[in-house]
């Protein structure tokens, strides 16, 4: 897939790249319709296609659903848009103190190093 960064995803324009794992990559996205920013995890394209990924892709999002917990994120929705599959997850607060922490750890770690 090329760059997302812009891409509309339904009503949900995608703003920058939070992180990637085994099962996709996740991106900061603003809703336009209610004004919040989300989360959306989107399945690599070359995924989409293969049954078995594609099930554990809707099987994370039926248990995502199923779940309530102040700890865990929350599922908003799930949006299939041209080649992929994206699940809608709430944007923790926490997250952009998370990623500058990390920053700031790896340049503490760089200059060490140096």
């Amino acid at each position: 897939m090329s760059s997302p960064m812009g891409r509309l995803v339904g009503p949900f324009t995608i703003q920058s790249k939070l992180g990637a794992g085994g099962m996709g990559e996740v991106y900061r996205a603003h809703d336009s319709k209610l004004g919040r920013d989300v989360a959306i995890k989107m399945l690599p394209a070359a995924w989409v296609l293969d049954p078995d990924r594609r099930a554990r892709f809707d099987r994370e999002a039926r248990s995502l659903a199923a779940l309530n917990h102040s700890n865990i994120g929350a599922i908003y929705g799930v949006e299939d848009v041209d080649d992929t599959r994206a699940l809608i997850l709430e944007l923790p607060d926490h997250v952009e103190i998370i990623r500058e922490r990390a920053r700031s750890d790896d340049q503490r770690m760089r200059q060490r190093d140096s």
